[in-house]
């Protein structure tokens, strides 16, 4: 089911690219206009809260084509140095949209399907552009790296995510977790080969709960347990 999902809102990417897009954003609100992208990353930041990074595993259509490319580079990603370039790429950006936000509060409009077709994001020579553009940057950096290299290193999507489960944690709010019983794992260490993210799945089955902010409860360990000892929950 959910790699159906997953490759579906792939193959949707040119209807949707532009509501992921942040370059759109920022062109928005130098036109104090609110863009469908800035109420996507929106809905992503408090839909995180709630459902951690549920869409990354089930709805990223970045997902879908790095799950794809794993046909030809499966390899765990091991590069922790490398997930901070998310980091610097993000920071200044939302930096940046705050600061416009702050500029346009008095005169701001909504537009959900700023510089759309009628919804649909590619319509033009020059979308297609973009578009095989943005593809290219998902797919190169899987087939270098491995499993979602793009997730790991660039993803400008996944700060929000994260933002939110750490306002999850400190707050202490209800969520979906996976929850562990660790006096019954026989260290097969099956989970952590399988997990998409490149997490090592069998030492935080320990701590009772799987906790990470890269976890994306794509329900891979759960599948693949023998003993069946991992399972979604809600906090």
């Amino acid at each position: 089911m959910r790699k159906t999902s997953i490759l579906i809102s792939f193959i949707l990417f040119p209807v949707t690219l532009y509501y992921f897009s942040p370059y759109l954003v920022i062109e928005a609100l130098t036109q104090q206009v609110i863009a469908g992208s800035f109420i996507i990353f929106t809905l992503m930041l408090l839909g995180s809260i709630f459902f951690g990074r549920l869409f990354c595993g089930w709805l990223c259509p970045a997902g879908g084509l790095q799950e794809a490319s794993t046909i030809i580079n499966d390899r765990r990603v091991t590069l922790k140095k490398a997930k901070l370039i998310k980091y610097l790429i993000w920071l200044p950006w939302i930096s940046l949209i705050l600061i416009l936000l702050l500029l346009a509060k008095d005169n701001l409009t909504i537009d959900f399907f700023y510089q759309t077709w009628y919804g649909i994001s590619i319509s033009d020579p020059y979308g297609f552009i973009i578009y095989f553009g943005v593809v290219f940057l998902i797919l190169i950096l899987a087939l270098i790296l491995g499993r979602r290299g793009f997730c790991h290193t660039v993803c400008w999507m996944a700060p929000f995510m994260q933002l939110g489960m750490w306002i999850q944690k400190k707050m202490n709010i209800p969520h979906l977790y996976l929850q562990t019983r660790a006096e019954e794992c026989i260290h097969c260490n099956a989970c952590t080969k399988k997990c998409s993210m490149s997490l090592s799945v069998m030492e935080l089955v320990q701590e009772g709960k799987i906790n990470d902010l890269d976890c994306i409860l794509c329900l891979e360990c759960v599948d693949v347990c023998p003993k069946k000892i991992i399972k979604l929950n809600i906090k």
